[in-house]
């Protein structure tokens, strides 16, 4: 067991599997599929997976995110990604939360933010974790989040 402590971009408890990328996630890629033609479930749904529809990303292509600690470096891609994340949380379809190793983007903060505002259950957001975090952390390790964006990973 190890902690880690971030920046609460979007505070908030929570505890879930880790899902890990190396590389920058394109959330519009990684989303677009899901979102558009509805083959992303509502976090705890059983009957569907919800997959990672990027294929430049080899870490997280066609594995599940919903409900997941989705921990990652950074956002990459489209000025939609902001709206995208909003979306995926207003739709509860969202990772329960997002943990960068550096700081947020300013696209993926204001998907955050608008889906802390918003949406009925909001997406804990941590950022600026460092490099050793993402190094440490492997997939389908437990992770839970305190309001004070301390991280703990078991």
């Amino acid at each position: 067991m190890k902690q880690f402590k971030g920046r609460p971009v979007i505070a908030g408890e929570c505890t879930a599997e880790a899902l890990v990328s190396h590389g920058g996630f394109n959330t519009l890629a990684s989303f677009q599929s899901a979102l558009q033609f509805g083959d992303m479930p509502l976090i705890g749904d059983k009957n569907k997976e919800t997959k990672c529809g990027d294929q430049n990303n080899a870490d997280l292509y066609d594995k599940p995110m919903a409900g997941k600690a989705l921990c990652l470096p950074q956002t990459i891609g489209s000025t939609t990604g902001g709206m995208v994340l909003y979306c995926a949380t207003e739709m509860k379809r969202n990772p329960k939360c997002m943990l960068f190793s550096e700081h947020i983007d300013s696209l993926a903060c204001a998907g955050a933010v608008l889906g802390a505002v918003w949406a009925e259950e909001p997406m804990t957001v941590v950022d600026c974790l460092g490099d050793d975090f993402l190094n440490y952390v492997k997939d389908g390790m437990e992770i839970t989040v305190a309001k004070d964006g301390t991280v703990t990973v078991k």
